[in-house]
C-alpha cells in the first residue's frame, strides 16, 4: 500500500473517532457550551488516534523512551494547532450557517480533511524529519 493511501485511511479513521466522540459527548450532555465540550473531546481522541497511527505506520518512528515519545507527541500536537483552528472554524461555521442538525458534522469532516492534508506536510518537515 502506498503512503498516501494509508494516510488517507488513517485520516478517515481519526475523523470517525473524532466525530463519534462528539456524538457520544452530545448524547451524554446537552447544555451550555455543549458544542465546545464535544469539539474538545473529539479533538483529543482524534489527535491521539492519528498520532499513534502516523508515528508507527506513516513515519515509522520508534521512540527511544517515554521522554522521546512525549516530546514527539508535543511537537505533533503543536503542528496541529493551526489545523485544529481550521477544523473548529469550519465545524462551528457550518453549525451556525446551515439549518440541518448534522451540519456541524459535515463541516467537521470537511475541516478535518483540509487540516490533515496540511498536517502531513508539517509533520513530515518538523516532527518526524530525520535527526529530530
Amino acid at each position: 500500500m502506498t503512503t498516501a493511501f494509508l494516510y488517507a485511511v488513517f485520516a478517515l479513521t481519526a475523523i470517525l473517532v473524532n466525530l463519534g466522540t462528539q456524538m457520544l459527548s452530545f448524547s451524554l450532555y446537552q447544555g451550555a457550551l455543549d458544542l465546545y465540550l464535544a469539539l474538545a473531546c473529539g479533538t483529543f481522541t482524534g489527535l491521539l488516534t492519528k498520532y499513534l497511527l502516523d508515528k508507527r505506520y506513516i513515519f515509522r518512528y520508534i521512540a527511544r523512551d517515554l521522554y522521546d515519545d512525549t516530546r514527539k507527541f508535543f511537537l505533533y500536537s503543536c503542528m496541529g494547532l493551526f489545523t485544529t483552528l481550521i477544523f473548529w472554524g469550519t465545524e462551528i461555521g457550518f453549525h451556525h450557517l446551515f439549518e440541518f442538525p448534522q451540519a456541524k458534522y459535515v463541516g467537521g469532516a470537511l475541516g478535518l480533511t483540509i487540516g490533515y492534508i496540511l498536517k502531513y506536510r508539517l509533520d513530515k518537515k518538523w516532527v518526524f524529519a530525520a535527526g529530530r
